[in-house]
């Protein structure tokens, strides 16, 4: 029916159960709980019978969402679906129970309400007592949906000082499923199956500085895996050291919504963290060894932003990148294996770390034997040590110096900055009450320390910005330096490796006992060598020509 019609006859005395109407009507509850449900059955109920019973009315099936907050209309499948049906001109008229029901946002109420007249679709709140084919029923809906959507506002006033209160309380709120710990009724005890691999993890990184990655193979090697029984991912170990609750602190305000209605949220700097010891959060690491480990991470998060590229940081070891499978034409990893009494730094293929043996059947290689190898070659390049000399000497004046002591000092001094933040807070929290005074005085002078350490750090690191190589003097001394490493008399320099050395790589027929090698040098190659473990030798074949060939990298 045309919209000027029923107003016509609404105006000539009529009221709307009077006019002959295709009707439906749309009901929603906000959660999926019972009692909810139960809400949502009877409201069916009633608007069915309410409909059915008139006589001028024609019933149309109603529409229903469950479980879903009436603040926006995006993921209400079954409200947009009426809308899409209104404007197809299925029926005339729509009953709900109020506007909160229809939306609890102004402007999405009025928005929708006026797209529905524009198809001659009118709506009745009948809590309200608002039926928009009235011609008066913008304004009070103006009114009635800005009451509502000032609801909203209130119940997330009212839901953060729930929050706060809780916490105040000891009621840690949250993740519940936070790897190490057992929740329930919103207390924490620590679950130690699971705490045993938060203080691997700890210990990996703080104590033994391996990298992330390497620390998920580790906890793999150990038999220790995830939930569902796989390798633990990278960004899970990222979050285990970061979060302090592990070392018994509460932490909240990460990230705060800008806008209650689109429930848009931005993430705060960590200084404006909600951040305190908790006596009701049990600490899994102590408080130094999660400060350490989470002084080691920024530092490695602001190296990787410093490089150009995450390849120019992982290849910071000689053989880094330059150890390659032919068979795979994979790049040997960097691997530390420990015994009671020493560490032994080897070389496996990436396939084989990944895959065991029936992935790769290239045999690890050991640092030793590499440096072995590379002495051999050098020794061996006697003859050419002056081409080798004024080779570096080019490099060296063509590359900028690889450290960035700005860097390096910014780093140290954005540390010192965020330590000095915490005492801000933790003066703060001392005034309010939250800790006592020895408390303050115990975790104050634990910052003070670790600020006169990075300073110490920073008033060293300034000592060497100073101490450059530009000069002719200087490259000098470096030539003369480099005459002398290339005698080998103190063994390998592994700087020099890092410069002279393209790639070596590990031939198919090597077996575990017998490994044969092509190392190919940036000035020459490819040289051949056979180590032989089972009768430990070493034997090379030089070169046939000793013309430089261009420096091919497999990737």
């Amino acid at each position: 029916m045309n919209i000027l019609k029923i107003r016509n006859e609404m105006r000539n005395g009529k009221t709307i159960f009077d006019l002959p109407l295709r009707v439906t009507f749309y009901a929603r509850v906000s959660t999926d709980k019972d009692e909810q449900l139960n809400s949502l059955e009877n409201q069916v109920q009633y608007y069915t019978q309410f409909i059915q019973e008139n006589r001028e009315w024609t019933y149309i099936q109603g529409y229903i969402d469950e479980g879903i907050s009436g603040t926006g209309t995006k993921k209400r499948d079954s409200f947009n679906r009426m809308i899409t049906d209104a404007k197809a001109g299925r029926f005339d008229f729509i009953i709900t129970k109020e506007i909160s029901r229809f939306s609890r946002s102004t402007l999405d109420s009025i928005k929708y309400t006026q797209e529905l007249l524009e198809h001659d679709v009118g709506v009745l709140f009948q809590n309200d007592n608002i039926n928009t084919l009235d011609s008066d029923s913008e304004f009070r809906l103006v009114i009635m949906a800005g009451v509502a959507q000032d609801e909203v506002r209130k119940l997330s006033e009212r839901l953060k000082f729930g929050f706060r209160q809780a916490i105040k309380n000891g009621h840690v709120l949250g993740n519940d499923k936070l790897w190490g710990y057992d929740k329930k009724d919103c207390v924490l005890t620590i679950n130690e199956e699971e705490a045993q691999v938060v203080r691997r993890i700890f210990d990996l990184y703080a104590n033994q500085q391996i990298g992330i990655r390497r620390i998920s193979q580790t906890l793999l090697d150990e038999g220790f895996t995830s939930r569902k029984g796989n390798a633990f991912n990278v960004l899970t170990i990222r979050h285990i050291l970061c979060n302090p609750k592990y070392k018994g602190w509460y932490c909240a305000g990460k990230s705060q919504t800008v806008d209650y209605r689109s429930k848009r949220r931005v993430f705060l700097d960590e200084s404006e963290w909600v951040m305190y010891p908790d006596p009701s959060i049990p600490a899994i690491v102590s408080e130094e060894l999660w400060d350490r480990a989470n002084v080691l991470y920024k530092c490695r998060s602001q190296q990787m932003m410093s490089h150009q590229n995450a390849a120019q940081f992982h290849n910071r070891y000689p053989y880094s990148g330059k150890v390659l499978c032919e068979e795979h034409s994979a790049s040997f990893h960097r691997q530390v294996i420990k015994s009671s009494n020493r560490e032994t730094e080897t070389w496996q293929c990436r396939v084989y770390r990944n895959r065991g043996r029936a992935g790769c059947s290239a045999p690890q290689l050991r640092t030793t034997e590499l440096n072995q190898i590379m002495a051999g070659i050098f020794s061996q390049l006697a003859q050419d040590k002056q081409v080798i000399i004024d080779t570096l000497i080019k490099v060296i004046q063509s590359v900028p110096e690889e450290r960035s002591f700005a860097q390096d000092a910014q780093c140290i001094q954005e540390n010192i900055a965020a330590i000095h933040a915490k005492k801000d807070r933790l003066l703060e929290m001392s005034i309010e009450g939250v800790i006592s005074t020895a408390e303050f005085k115990q975790r104050n002078d634990g910052f003070n320390k670790q600020v006169e350490a990075l300073e110490s750090r920073l008033t060293s690191l300034q000592a060497d910005a100073k101490k450059g190589w530009k000069t002719t003097e200087q490259l000098d001394e470096i030539r003369c330096a480099l005459e002398q490493e290339l005698s080998f008399q103190n063994g390998v320099n592994s700087a020099l490796v890092t410069t002279i050395l393209d790639r070596i790589v590990v031939k198919k027929c090597s077996t575990k006992e017998k490994i044969y090698l092509d190392i190919h040098l940036k000035f020459g190659g490819p040289w051949e060598a056979a180590l032989n473990r089972a009768n430990p030798s070493l034997c090379f074949t030089r070169p046939k020509s000793t013309t430089p060939p261009t420096a091919t990298r497999m990737i």
